[in-house]
């Protein structure tokens, strides 16, 4: 979900590195730039990015090094959670360009920090030239987050279908639509192990009877408040869901390690209820927490490039400006 040219060849930064992450490397500079996952053959990354003369995001390719960055998105509405299919020639996206040319409206900060799910949203498919080739989704509300297990086909994404934010999945040319989710909540940023036999992804946390209420007052008007989100990993199919975190903050972004026995994800454990995030590595049954980064701002959407040897992520690390985010990446040490 969001966050929230470019260099030709990427920067590599000095500063504080830790045991898992060498030789990282910028390959954006300046805007808001976030959400990068890579193509299958590990050439490019696709991208969500607010910069001139766009108001709000859309979705960009790059080559693996920052160059040749390339608009794939309309250019109206706003736009998240771009990925590649297995082929490396298509990429789904999710935008509200249908509900109208100009970015929906941001959410009341009166209501503290929350995120909007807005009902324009629904999910597109389109070539890697920006071609529109499909909508994707048809259902009234929110459709959105999706990732593609390049191994099956299968799609999971977000949906308001039912009328809760719930996991759905549906395969590559938008049939075969069926809800995996049912607990009351938002389920959202769900991503497959490499084999697609195991699913993790963010779920509502409700210490109390009033934490679910205002959810649910919330959803009401198209927001879900995100600062108190814990990790669900369960089969591929949605089955035996378990909660593997229980931190009581806000912990987001997971993704499989290749092997797919742990997770890398974004926490703010560290710090809860700040907006001050880092990586931690666990293994899928909850045990053997690690704490990967210590850069002492906002770091999240971490994704490992397909020959496992690379990770790409987010973060405000040596920002110019308080809402600056970039996109880094970094060779990963086992």
């Amino acid at each position: 979900m969001r966050l929230i040219a470019l260099a030709a060849a990427a920067a590599v930064l000095g500063g504080a590195q830790t045991p898992r992450l060498s030789e990282i490397r910028q390959l954006t500079r300046g805007g808001q730039n976030a959400e990068a996952y890579w193509s299958p053959d590990g050439k490019r990354l696709v991208f969500q990015s607010t910069r001139p003369p766009y108001a709000c995001d859309q979705i960009f390719v790059m080559n693996a090094d920052g160059s040749d960055v390339r608009l794939i998105s309309t250019g109206k509405g706003r736009t998240t959670c771009g990925y590649f299919l297995g082929d490396g020639k298509r990429i789904l996206y999710a935008s509200t360009h249908e509900a109208g040319a100009e970015c929906p409206p941001r959410p009341d900060t009166s209501k503290g920090y929350v995120w909007a799910v807005s009902p324009g949203y629904d999910i597109f498919l389109a070539d890697d030239r920006g071609k529109m080739l499909k909508k994707l989704t048809e259902a009234p509300g929110y459709d959105a987050e999706a990732t593609v297990n390049w191994k099956t086909g299968r799609i999971v994404y977000t949906s308001m279908a039912s009328g809760d934010l719930d996991l759905w999945v549906m395969d590559s040319g938008g049939g075969r639509k069926r809800r995996i989710t049912r607990e009351p909540g938002y389920d959202g940023g769900a991503v497959y192990s490499r084999d697609g036999k195991k699913l993790v992804w963010r779920s509502s946390a409700f210490p109390d009877e009033a934490a679910r209420t205002r959810y649910k007052e919330l959803l009401a008007q198209n927001l879900t408040a995100p600062m108190k989100m814990e990790l669900v990993v369960a089969d591929g199919d949605g089955r035996n869901a378990r909660r593997i975190t229980n931190f009581g903050c806000a912990s987001f972004a997971p993704t499989f390690t290749p092997d797919g026995k742990r997770i890398l994800f974004a926490s703010n454990r560290h710090a809860c209820d700040s907006r001050m995030f880092e990586l931690y590595v666990i293994n899928t049954d909850g045990t053997g927490l690690e704490q990967v980064t210590n850069f002492g701002g906002f770091t999240s959407f971490p994704e490992f490039s397909p020959d496992g040897r690379k990770v790409v992520f987010c973060s405000d690390r040596g920002a110019k400006s308080r809402y600056e985010f970039n996109i880094f990446v970094a060779e990963w040490a086992e």
